[in-house]
């Protein structure tokens, strides 16, 4: 009898062995947006223990956690990965300001809203994004385990979900490109615009299936570690987004599913994250806290998972190394046509053979996408087993809407209100031309029309029509001779000013942030006023009604990191306008030529303080009869007419003559996201002939001083701003709302 209880226990140790040996732990990661961040903490808990993990399955989020975790990182390792991922930019394809050619910085800095619009009907864009940015992250993360096409051979096995839009469908990927597969995964539709792969058009897995846990068991689990990022439904109260609305759509039915699904779980895990939205990545850190504290709850039935020696050595040895760069052998290129393959290479900077900075890389696909002229730019990087290096394998969709309709909407102390309506049309005249036309409705009607042939490095042909007005007090000292301001005794004039110009120039780039121009310029000012109280001027006085004709030339380079709140880069802009002839109303004109150059530089000591350094100048030479052209100083703002120059401290066109100089430092401080304290201070000399008489060199006859408070907003900047002025002993505030146009 004790040797048959001796047999039977023999026997049970043994089995106990043979399970322990031949145990595989699966992981099986939710789709959640922003709440899939606590899949971190529940893996870093996981780390902890030294379990390894046999096979990981993900949907959506869960996809893009799981693949990198299977991939080899840990979950320490993803924590300050995506701490320092700024989700914003990521998710709205934001893209750097400097992989942007001049016009198209434009674009981005004046309008809010742009919508396709062809054959008279507006077109909403499929996605808000196309999901660029998170393709480029998540290759460069992934470019260690490029070469792997079978996901089953990653140092981890994994498979994730994705959902076919034609059929309703899910789709297992286990095979092929990496990358590609985790972004068709996590496809949130209205977000990421749909992904294709062998033909079908992917989108996020949740849709069907956000809890892989039978696809999971198939694979030869014997345990189920499942992590659920899930929501339960909402009440009216927290639905407040569009990703909130389409998830609680989806919720309906996973909901029910999941009551199957926890039951087929080993140790299953639920973080609370309730409160938290599916767009907070704000709250990324919190939500990793959560699910760390989620995955301490089930730490007792953990431990029961036998530490297998093998895992802490295989986290351990996997050392990622971020490729700082890498070497291109060959380049194929597919589904371009109106742009030429020397044009798409032109843009990315490649040459076959050639080793490059992967920054630079990256920077060179940003350059690509930045023109908007492609719906779609896929591409991966191809391990070559023959030589070191990589082969691009890149398809490309050009766009097939050239018009677009753009918003936007502005207010200052200047112009007033303005509603900003733009119709742009590319191809209008030949494949690599581009018009675009503002139409400025408000307080002050205006108007901007720019047509450009793009050349790239080339010289580039442009027209411009700008008509600009204002009805404003300014400086009589613009207007007048000092005799007849004596004799009216006049300080400031109420007028109305209009001001066209057209222009007819040539281009050339050096590099995207540096262009030479040269061209001809006609202009037309009429100043008038009503208001005037004086016994020998009319209730209409025409101050100036003149056509001006000029040749320009100019130097820029901008590589500023923004236009209204940069945090570093360079900034110059040289000018030379040479006045030739003008009409009869100017019936003193002789030539003279105008300079002025602008130039900046902007530094950070932290990602919150930024200083920003301006110093501008200007002159005129020869005849001064003409004094509308003349130096007027005074306000705030951007993209001011003319030779008129912001100085805070005093209003706009305050301060007047043919030479001066202006220096200002602004200090920005990000209190916290997209809201900037300012504290400004600027200081000039101003009137006529400075130069000769040394006065530039001289301490500075004006100053002023402000303190502003900004947020950043899709409208653009919204900013109110309390300024001082020693020597009128008096304050201004401005206020501005929107892009300046």
């Amino acid at each position: 009898m004790s040797a048959l209880f001796l047999f039977a226990l023999f026997s049970v140790k043994a089995q106990e062995k043979v399970q322990e040996k031949n145990l595989k732990v699966g992981l099986v990661l939710s789709g959640g947006g922003a709440k899939g961040l606590a899949h971190i903490g529940v893996l870093k808990v996981i780390d902890s223990l030294g379990i390894k993990v046999d096979y990981v399955a993900g949907t959506s989020m869960g996809a893009v956690l799981g693949s990198l975790y299977a991939s080899g990182y840990s979950g320490k390792q993803l924590d300050s990965i995506f701490k320092k991922v700024d989700f914003s930019k990521i998710i709205n394809d934001d893209l750097p300001r400097s992989s942007k050619a001049f016009y198209e910085r434009k674009n981005a800095e004046k309008y809010a809203v742009k919508l396709p619009f062809d054959n008279f009907k507006i077109k909403l864009p499929s996605a808000l994004s196309k999901g660029h940015n998170t393709y480029s992250l998540l290759l460069k993360l992934m470019l260690h385990v490029n070469e792997i096409r079978d996901f089953s051979k990653l140092p981890i096995p994994f498979f994730c979900m994705a959902t076919n839009i034609e059929t309703g469908k899910q789709v297992l990927l286990e095979k092929g490109n990496l990358t590609q597969s985790v972004m068709a995964s996590s496809a949130l539709p209205s977000l990421f615009q749909p992904v294709i792969i062998d033909d079908q058009v992917l989108i996020d897995g949740g849709v069907v299936n956000n809890y892989p846990i039978d696809e999971l068991r198939a694979k030869g689990v014997n345990i189920v570690i499942g992590v659920d990022v899930q929501d339960g439904l909402l009440n009216r109260e927290r639905l407040t987004t569009a990703p909130d609305v389409l998830l609680q759509i989806n919720n309906f039915r996973t909901i029910n599913d999941m009551k199957l699904k926890v039951r087929k779980t080993d140790i299953y895990i639920k973080p609370d994250i309730k409160d938290y939205s599916v767009v907070a990545f704000e709250k990324g850190s919190e939500i990793i806290e959560k699910g760390r504290q989620a995955g301490i709850t089930k730490i007792e039935a953990l431990k029961k998972i036998k530490p297998n020696k093998r895992s802490k050595r295989r986290v351990q040895k996997i050392k990622i190394q971020p490729k700082d760069s890498i070497t291109i052998n060959n380049i194929a290129l597919d589904g371009y046509g109106k742009y030429t393959r020397s044009y798409i290479l032109g843009k990315l900077k490649l040459k076959s053979g050639e080793k490059i900075c992967y920054n630079d890389f990256r920077k060179g696909v940003n350059n690509l996408v930045a023109t908007n002229n492609f719906d779609v730019f896929e591409y991966e990087l191809k391990n070559t087993k023959t030589i070191k290096g990589y082969d691009l394998i890149a398809d490309v969709k050009e766009a097939e809407i050239s018009t677009f309709l753009k918003l936007g909407i502005h207010y200052d102390d200047l112009y007033k209100s303005g509603i900003l309506v733009n119709l742009t049309k590319k191809h209008l005249l030949f494949d690599n031309d581009m018009a675009s036309f503002d139409l400025v409705l408000g307080d002050n009607v205006r108007y901007n029309f720019e047509y450009l042939i793009d050349k790239g490095f080339y010289w580039s042909i442009g027209l411009k029509s700008r008509f600009n007005q204002f009805h404003k007090n300014i400086s009589a000292e613009l207007l007048l001779e000092d005799s007849q301001i004596i004799a009216n005794n006049l300080n400031k004039i109420d007028v109305e000013f209009q001001d066209q110009t057209n222009q007819f120039y040539l281009q050339t780039l050096f590099g995207k942030d540096f262009a030479i121009s040269l061209g001809l310029e006609h202009k037309r000012i009429e100043v008038k006023s009503e208001t005037i109280v004086s016994n020998t001027l009319s209730d209409e006085f025409i101050f100036e009604n003149t056509d001006y004709f000029s040749v320009f030339g100019g130097i820029k380079l901008d590589t500023y990191d923004d236009k209204y709140f940069p945090k570093r880069g360079v900034y110059f802009n040289g000018d030379v306008h040479m006045y030739l002839l003008a009409t009869s109303f100017n019936e003193d004109f002789e030539n003279f030529s105008i300079f002025n150059a602008d130039l900046g530089y902007v530094f950070s000591l932290s990602d919150k303080f930024a200083f920003n350094l301006r110093a501008s100048s200007g002159f005129k030479l020869g005849d001064n009869s003409t004094q509308t052209l003349d130096f007027a100083l005074g306000g705030y703002g951007n993209n001011l007419i003319n030779n008129f120059v912001p100085f805070i401290g005093y209003d706009f066109i305050s301060l007047t003559g043919n030479s001066y100089m202006k220096t200002s430092v602004v200090v920005d401080y990000e209190i916290f996201k997209k809201h900037h304290i300012t504290l400004e201070g600027n200081w000039a000399n101003i009137d006529n002939n400075i130069f000769d008489s040394g006065e530039w060199f001289t301490l500075p006859d004006y100053r002023g001083y402000g303190l502003g408070y900004a947020i950043d907003t899709f409208l653009g900047p919204i900013q109110g701003k309390y300024s001082y002025s020693p020597e009128q002993k008096a304050s201004i505030w401005y206020f501005n709302i929107g892009f300046w146009f």
